[in-house]
């Protein structure tokens, strides 16, 4: 099959969890026997140049970016505000060159399935449909809306509450039409699959979670130093209110009781008022690493203290790949089929979370059982192949 991705930012390098999610899915579905093209924003803020993504995913994958400034701007955000009723953090990603090249694409080629990588690509449907008898697919890395629904329940400040709230509407009434807009449904957990089903989604649902390419996560031994690490982009909200909601309420129940402990805390573009929350003596703060994968070895455990959000947590993957116990919270954990295995533990409660990294942290404890369990769940559910072919399966046959 010919397959068109459209993707709100070029997913190379894979740095962040929406990055990682698609490259694997573009390898994944090129594995699989298809033809497959990415027409991307190449956003300012992710810019990055197509000649250089490598040449053994570059020469088998064709990648078009088109530059765009997606940043966030006060005045556009303002007259979004008193005069539209978009959400703006969907418009923002509306781009008059994208438009272009995605209508000569369509001119020049045929396609069997067009597939949006999250809502935001749906400012372009009306096109798509104009220009192409393609299926049209929407994959779903998460419930944008509910992220900042959650997002405005929390929030102290009544002003920002109300703007959030007002933002979580608009971006509830955008999200649905996309969905309702499509063929099909690709979401990246089953809860996920669930919501959008009890909202009136009636066509076909694939549930196709991120996939990993095993080998590219080999196991080390787990060091027996007492310490932690998260690493996370730091510029998306809900891993800035996990990792406070960590510091106030779990780390010092955690000191308590493992006073030599050190948190080793990696990501990018954190605020400078994020970045002095994380000056205390026993957290280091790394900014972002160059290899996730070998920052990710170098420590005992993994915390992913998430509050909001949906889909699925890639670091959780790669952590549990890589062979490192996590401890995380209902929210992260959510369509990881993790009941039995040892090595993952899951709390929303401060004092249980802690209780959690303690006896992890505890050097006496036998994890290697406990992790090799992780790893053979990682290869049995979310291998990239298996599941890119089973998407594959899915275009062919349903849609």
């Amino acid at each position: 099959m010919k397959i068109l991705i459209l993707t709100n930012k070029l997913p190379y390098p894979p740095k962040d969890g929406g990055s990682i999610a698609t490259l694997n899915m573009l390898t994944g579905l090129r594995a699989a026997d298809n033809q497959v093209t990415c027409l991307a924003l190449n956003t300012r803020k992710h810019s990055f140049p197509i000649e250089d993504i490598p040449s053994e995913i570059g020469e088998t994958i064709r990648f078009i970016g088109v530059d765009c400034n997606t940043s966030i701007r006060p005045l556009r955000m303002l007259l979004n505000l008193l005069f539209t009723r978009q959400p703006y953090i969907a418009e923002r990603f509306i781009s008059h060159p994208f438009k272009a090249a995605l209508s000569e694409l369509l001119r020049q080629e045929s396609f069997d399935v067009i597939q949006l990588e999250g809502p935001y690509l749906g400012h372009y449907t009306d096109l798509i449909r104009k220009s192409s008898k393609s299926a049209l697919s929407l994959r779903t890395h998460n419930v944008e809306h509910l992220i900042w629904k959650k997002k405005a329940v929390r929030e102290t400040s009544l002003l920002k509450r109300w703007y959030l709230k007002n933002m979580a509407s608009r971006l509830d009434r955008f999200e649905m039409k996309v969905v309702h807009q499509s063929d099909c449904l690709v979401p990246i957990s089953s809860t996920d699959e669930t919501y959008f089903k009890n909202r009136g989604y009636t066509q076909p649902v694939l549930t196709v979670p991120t996939g990993l390419s095993i080998d590219d996560y080999p196991m080390s031994p787990i060091p027996d130093e007492p310490t932690l690490f998260f690493i996370g982009a730091l510029d998306w909200l809900p891993n800035q209110e996990g990792l406070e909601w960590f510091m106030d309420t779990v780390f010092d129940l955690v000191l308590e009781g493992v006073p030599e402990l050190s948190f080793h805390v990696a990501g990018r573009n954190a605020p400078k008022q994020f970045e002095t929350k994380l000056r205390h003596q026993k957290i280091v703060y790394h900014g972002e690493v160059n290899d996730a994968r070998s920052f990710m070895q170098k420590y005992r455990v993994m915390v992913v203290p998430l509050l909001t959000g949906s889909g699925i947590r890639i670091k959780i993957l790669e952590g549990m790949a890589l062979g490192r116990p996590v401890v995380t919270t209902s929210t992260g954990i959510e369509g990881i089929p993790v009941e039995n295995i040892g090595s993952v533990e899951v709390s929303d409660d401060p004092y249980e979370f802690a209780n959690h990294i303690v006896n992890l942290l505890n050097p006496m404890k036998d994890t290697t059982r406990l992790v090799s369990a992780s790893r053979a769940l990682i290869i049995e559910n979310f291998d990239t192949f298996r599941l890119s072919t089973r998407l594959s399966q899915f275009f062919k046959t349903e849609v």
